[in-house]
């Protein structure tokens, strides 16, 4: 089955299988992983994620969705990555579609273009399971997503201020989404939201943007980096935010390292396809052994479910993608 995001959102109760996520929209996907995960809080449902950075990693991952603890009746995987199972993994992922009624499995991955979409592993899952397609091409979907975010944050804007808004953040629905909640914070007791009161509060967030960090973080323009880190930290941008750019970026060098020609397949623009290379050439591949622990340690700990600090793990990551090693 294949369904959008809206449909997807109204799916996660009681969800079930295997569901395979993909797109270029990392509001959209925050958001359903939000919901899935508030679905398996509410009813103790014990969560493991795992990482794909080979394709033996799914080994791990179907005989985890085939072994319950002995404190869990029911298991939910995420899988993140962009590196699809191999023959066997696919005779493992029909087992479990075809014999397990009880666990679910959700496979996040970037967009996948025409080809990738007619791969046997994302047709056994539109096939067997749930196909999530995370876009908004058309303007009326992109402002019917961000009202809704408005919505939960009691704000009303004016008609004309939402092509204003999306302009603004050149069609980034994150960005937009952070935005408002600036702007309902700004403005707490305003019934409607003008462009004039858009403009008055957003216009400095215009400096640098998430494309200028994963930009320099890329070229290992450590420095600039830092710099637009801060900037955007006192701009009202979220360390999830931050996170998702990061985490971006090391999975498509790791990726790129493992699979060094599909540059392009991997959802890297050709025209930036030869600094991810550059890149590769001038880190140290040993050190990407340490990045999955050091994203989730980020991650627990804007969470606060560990003690360390998120800005200095942030700083580490950063430092590691321009290939500096701040702390051991």
């Amino acid at each position: 089955m294949k369904i959008d995001y809206m449909q997807a959102l109204k799916r996660t109760n009681n969800a079930l299988g295997a569901w395979l996520i993909h797109g270029q929209e990392p509001l959209l996907e925050q958001n359903l992983l939000d919901e899935f995960r508030k679905e398996w809080r509410s009813k103790d449902i014990e969560r493991q994620r795992y990482d794909i950075q080979s394709v033996h990693d799914w080994k791990n991952v179907f005989n985890a969705l085939n072994s319950l603890s002995l404190f869990s009746q029911q298991l939910a995987i995420e899988v993140h990555g962009n590196i699809k199972p191999d023959a066997n993994g696919l005779k493992l992922l029909k087992a479990f579609i075809q014999h397990n009624e009880q666990n679910l499995l959700v496979i996040v991955m970037p967009k996948q273009d025409t080809q990738s979409l007619k791969s046997s592993f994302i047709q056994t899952v539109e096939a067997n399971g749930t196909l999530v397609s995370l876009q908004a091409n058309y303007p009326k979907d992109r402002q019917h997503i961000l009202e809704i975010e408005a919505k939960k944050l009691s704000l009303h804007l004016e008609n004309d201020a939402w092509p204003w808004l999306l302009e603004h953040h050149e069609h980034n629905l994150l960005a937009a989404k952070n935005s408002l909640i600036r702007v309902s914070d700004t403005f707490p007791e305003l019934a409607n939201v003008g462009i004039k009161e858009l403009h008055s509060c957003l216009q400095d967030q215009s400096r640098y943007s998430a494309y200028d960090l994963s930009d320099s973080l890329i070229a290992g323009h450590f420095e600039q980096s830092i710099k637009i880190y801060q900037y955007l930290i006192a701009t009202g941008e979220p360390s999830t935010f931050i996170l998702w750019v990061i985490s971006k970026e090391m999975r498509l060098l790791m990726q790129l390292f493992e699979q060094p020609h599909q540059g392009i397949q991997l959802g890297i623009w050709k025209t930036k396809v030869h600094l991810y290379q550059k890149a590769l050439q001038r880190l140290d591949a040993q050190e990407f052994l340490n990045w999955p622990s050091l994203l989730l340690n980020i991650d627990l700990s804007i969470k606060g479910i560990s003690n360390q600090k998120p800005e200095l793990l942030i700083l580490q990551a950063i430092g590691q993608l321009c290939g500096k090693v701040l702390f051991r």
